[in-house]
């Protein structure tokens, strides 16, 4: 028998994935702070196009985030 569809704490778990995804991005930009000058202008450009997709994910967690909430 399937399990019950339990998204009680959908909030929560996108809460933490939207924190851990804006640490991702603050993480990747100390790096290209630190090690900029040592990288290739693809690979910098590999991790600000990772960071904007990491923006995209944000606004959708935040969209999700906002239905859940309303629903409960």
């Amino acid at each position: 028998m399937p399990k019950p569809d339990d998204r009680s704490d959908n909030a929560e778990k996108l809460q933490e994935m939207l924190q851990n995804t804006e640490e991702s991005i603050r993480e990747s930009e100390d790096y290209i702070a630190a090690h900029g000058n040592e990288m290739s202008a693809e690979e910098k450009a590999n991790i600000e196009a990772k960071n904007q997709r990491r923006e995209e994910s944000i606004e959708g967690f935040r969209s999700e985030i906002q239905d859940e909430t309303a629903e409960g």
